[in-house]
């Protein structure tokens, strides 16, 4: 069972199989707020932060290949209600690439915006609306837990552990 947080405290949420991953994803995906959201993930390597962005992808409709943005730095992605875009910040280390691969314009103009190791490109980033940090806790356990840092990221995190305490 989720702790339910009042408005300004985290959602902490326990994963157990990647079911519960896609089962989330899932749940996320059907939020409206999420349309128009910068998501930040964060979690070490294999922690599931890629495995979370491609159920969410399938949840919100995208067919095809779904890769990992680690050396292309980001991946766009439309379907017939989103544009998504799911950032790989692992390797990015020049605040001038920022610039001159146009994040900027992608950052504020309308659609989903995915991002892990968003703290590699701290500098640039706004703040997102809805963090989540995946911390493993052994290989088959995930401790997830959320913030919101924004009016809209507050109306996902309340909408999420509405949905996960009716799950």
């Amino acid at each position: 069972m989720p702790t339910a947080p009042p408005e300004s405290q985290p959602l902490t949420l326990q994963w157990r199989t990647e079911s519960d991953t896609a089962r989330f994803a899932a749940q996320l995906a059907a939020l409206p707020a999420l349309a128009n959201a910068f998501v930040a993930l964060r979690g070490d390597l294999g922690a599931g932060k890629t495995t979370l962005v491609r159920h969410l992808l399938r949840a919100l409709g995208v067919t095809g290949r779904i890769k990992s943005p680690t050396y292309a730095v980001v991946e766009p992605y439309t379907t017939g209600k989103h544009s998504i875009w799911h950032f790989d910040f692992y390797r990015f280390s020049d605040p001038r690439e920022w610039e001159d691969a146009g994040f900027r314009d992608i950052f504020t103009s309308p659609g989903l915006k995915l991002a892990e190791w968003p703290q590699n490109a701290q500098k640039c980033l706004p703040d997102a609306d809805l963090e989540i940090d995946i911390q493993v806790e052994d290989d088959e356990n995930r401790r997830v837990t959320m913030r919101a840092a924004t009016p809209k990221g507050h109306t996902l995190l309340s909408a999420l552990a509405l949905a996960c305490m009716n799950t």
